[in-house]
């Protein structure tokens, strides 16, 4: 016995450790910025995108936060949710290109939001929800560069665009993947998603379902994922133990 509790204890050991290396990947990821929800079908309309702040400091608070909304490819009609404790400043640009709608041409567009003047503390984070009358249709995706800024004067400048098959860069900017509308019926992904239980159309503003469906659906995906994990860890921790006691066992017959 005195042979096999050291090598249960490495085992054991090594089992924890890679738990901990589990959790500290999967921590890291979650403390970036991010939109919600991850999608929208192109073109949609009459929705509400959530820019999820967390603070990552253990001792400085966000107190800033600036959200660059492309110009390019310009998302329209944004309207900004008023946020406790926060006042946001709209910046408008002149397009290059004006887009024509159903209700006329469209010479401007938001290019800015910061909001200022609240706080969001160690170990928190703040949902920044915007509403649009229309995302754009010519595109796969839509990349809102974000400046963080905290109240011991840093910031954190989540600016940096992943490129096709690398892995995902250090500061990352959210970024809204642009689907194709479903071929059968022509309603879009959001719309799909915005229907309620009662069978009703969720619009900008009216109970935010879609970003509530989808954000449910992500965050129950991300608990399976990380379950998953800790049940591997766990069986190659007992299988690291049980080979350790055999080849005690056959080391000292």
């Amino acid at each position: 016995m005195s042979t096999t509790h050291p090598a249960l204890r490495r085992a054991g050991l090594g089992a924890v450790l890679a738990a901990a290396a589990v959790l500290a990947a999967a921590g890291a990821a979650s403390a970036h910025v991010t939109v919600h929800p991850e999608s929208y079908a192109r073109g949609a309309t009459d929705g509400v995108l959530s820019f999820r702040v967390p603070d990552e400091d253990d001792t400085a608070s966000t107190t800033k936060v600036q959200v660059f909304l492309p110009t390019d490819h310009p998302v329209l009609g944004v309207l900004v949710h008023p946020q406790d404790g926060w006042t946001a400043k709209v910046t408008t640009t002149k397009l290059k290109t004006p887009v024509k709608t159903d209700d006329g041409t469209i010479t401007e567009a938001v290019s800015e939001i910061t909001w200022t003047g609240g706080k969001i503390g160690a170990g928190q984070y703040e949902d920044f929800d915007v509403a649009f009358g229309q995302l754009p249709d010519d595109i796969g995706q839509l990349a809102f560069k974000t400046l963080q800024t905290y109240s011991d004067g840093r910031t954190v400048r989540w600016i940096e665009e992943a490129e096709e098959g690398a892995d995902e860069p250090e500061n990352p900017a959210p970024v809204l993947k642009l689907t194709a509308a479903a071929a059968d019926d022509g309603d879009s992904t959001s719309d799909a998603a915005s229907k309620s239980t009662d069978g009703t159309s969720g619009k900008a503003g009216a109970e935010g379902g879609t970003v509530q469906v989808t954000a449910t659906a992500a965050s129950d995906s991300t608990a399976r994922g990380l379950g998953i994990a800790g049940l591997v860890v766990g069986v190659l921790g007992l299988a690291a133990a049980g080979f350790a006691v055999v080849r005690t066992r056959s080391a000292r017959s």
